[in-house]
């Protein structure tokens, strides 16, 4: 494998930790809801999840579950302008807006599906996402009197994401670019050109201080302590903790390093230490970690925290078996969110944790968008998985952006009118404020952070998914960085 391909995937594995989680989710059985109007709220109920929840041992956590949601930190809650029929009707004839005729809105798609080295569904399962968004709007009577189409779909095979939005540019053919890709290099020059892009945002260089580009999260700090993953070692009753990342990549190491940084800052409240640190592994671990599975059984270590891939979490959890240690050790994944691999691992990963990027499909947040959501994307053929939920996110913001640019709307209008909004989602993810957070924060200025530092996570068990928290999402105020019980909080709530 070359060193690109290496760094790459390093890079993406480190920013998808400190973004809470890459991969595909599963299925689930969940029944639907009727249609509803774009953008309106819903008032959700908490998931009964927390009934089932296995027994953590932690008073911290039942102190947490016992929280109710008017405990909660103030939430901004869906700010998205609700249309109505005539918002959506309304008909302005505009001419000189690439992707835009009478009839339609076109709109590029770029993603990997060739070459892709992770094994996963990433852009099919992201068309079906976008797709199935734009059938149910189309449906409904499209917006403006026009239907949203995806015209161009690009396959970039990993390394030619820049000529893909060259293609773009010079095309000249759609009105925005979608993209869900483990590279991003050609985003600047999608931003050069004023282009809307709605992305899977796990590529923070990229799209760091560029105001076109709206993901499913915001601008993160890739060095700064977290509470999230130190939080899952104290209610997994862990006291020792171990960090891993790869050190073929700058990227990965500042992951493993932030991680072990959070344990050490919140240690003295949780009772957690960093046993063993390691950022300097392989990638792929072709060579195994025989040696190193050794030493974090030496140290003691109890909780393994990582910024690798999900078949390296599937070469480690088989040498801690080989080393008859599996069953001491929980272990916190980035990138296993993904019902086929699991299912395939049986119950090698039970009791693991996973944060996905959004209200994780396991919890009921009662959001409209949701209930469609599980409408729709069925209808057009497509798993309820990661991917489709990233694609369906990112095609209701861009709907956003046209309704707060009007009837008469071009490319600049509609990225105005997201920089002037709070966007949730429908409660799906933590609230973003796109005026201030496509700067990324850091460890001495949050002004530009979310209000809220939130996880949605979940446990691995019996090869699939369960939730245990009391609610979608366990939230920390971030106006301070002091440890304190995470609040349950449910962001689709009246």
């Amino acid at each position: 494998m070359n060193r690109r391909l290496i760094g790459l995937l390093a890079i993406l594995m480190a920013f998808a930790l400190v973004a809470a989680a890459c991969g595909n989710s599963g299925d689930e059985d969940e029944g639907t809801q009727g249609d509803a109007e774009v953008g309106d709220s819903a008032a959700g109920t908490d998931s009964d999840a927390a009934d089932d929840a296995p027994d953590t041992g932690n008073d911290d956590a039942t102190d947490a579950a016992d929280a109710t949601a008017d405990d909660a930190p103030d939430a901004t809650t869906a700010t998205e302008p609700a249309p109505t029929e005539v918002d959506r009707n309304e008909f302005v004839p505009i001419e000189g807006v690439p992707g835009v005729s009478d009839d339609e809105i076109s709109v590029a798609v770029v993603g990997i599906r060739e070459f892709n080295p992770l094994g996963t569904c990433i852009l099919d399962c992201y068309i079906t996402g976008v797709q199935a968004y734009f059938d149910y709007i189309n449906d409904g009577g499209g917006i403006y009197g026009r239907d949203l189409v995806i015209g161009e779909e690009i396959d970039d095979q990993l390394f030619q994401n820049q000529q893909a939005a060259l293609d773009i540019i010079s095309n000249n053919a759609s009105f925005a670019s979608f993209q869900a890709t483990l590279g991003a290099s050609g985003w600047g020059d999608l931003h050069d050109a004023g282009i809307p892009n709605f992305v899977w945002n796990i590529h923070a260089t990229e799209s760091a201080n560029r105001d076109t580009v709206f993901g499913h999260i915001a601008a993160v700090c890739a060095t700064c302590t977290s509470r999230a993953v130190p939080w899952l070692a104290s209610i997994s009753d862990s006291t020792t903790v171990a960090t891993l990342g790869y050190g073929d990549s700058e990227n990965s190491r500042v992951c493993a390093e932030s991680l072990a940084d959070s344990v050490e800052f919140y240690g003295d409240d949780l009772g957690l230490t960093v046993g063993y640190r390691n950022p300097n592994l392989e990638f792929g671990l072709a060579g195994g970690i025989g040696p190193e599975v050794t030493q974090m059984k030496e140290a003691g270590v109890d909780f393994i925290a990582t910024c690798i891939d999900l078949n390296g979490m599937r070469t480690l959890a088989d040498e801690l078996v080989r080393q008859n240690y599996r069953d001491q050790v929980t272990m916190y994944h980035p990138n296993t969110y993904d019902v086929d691999f699991v299912a395939e691992a049986g119950n090698l990963f039970d009791g693991d944790y996973v944060i996905p990027q959004f209200a994780a499909f396991e919890y009921d947040t009662g959001s409209e968008l949701k209930a469609l959501y599980d409408e729709w994307v069925p209808r057009h053929g497509g798993p309820t998985a990661e991917q489709t939920m990233i694609g369906w996110i990112n095609a209701d913001t861009m709907l956003q952006g046209l309704l707060a640019a009007g009837p008469d709307f071009d490319r600049q209008k509609v990225i105005d009118g997201l920089n002037n909004l709070t966007y949730t989602a429908d409660g799906l993810i933590n609230p973003i404020e796109w005026g201030r957070q496509h700067v990324p924060p850091t460890e001495n200025d949050t002004s530009s952070d979310y209000e809220l530092e939130c996880l949605s996570a979940v446990q691995m068990q019996d090869g699939g998914f369960v939730g245990f928290q009391p609610a979608p999402f366990m939230c920390w105020p971030n106006d301070t960085s002091a440890w304190s019980d995470p609040v349950p909080t449910n962001f689709a709530a009246g």
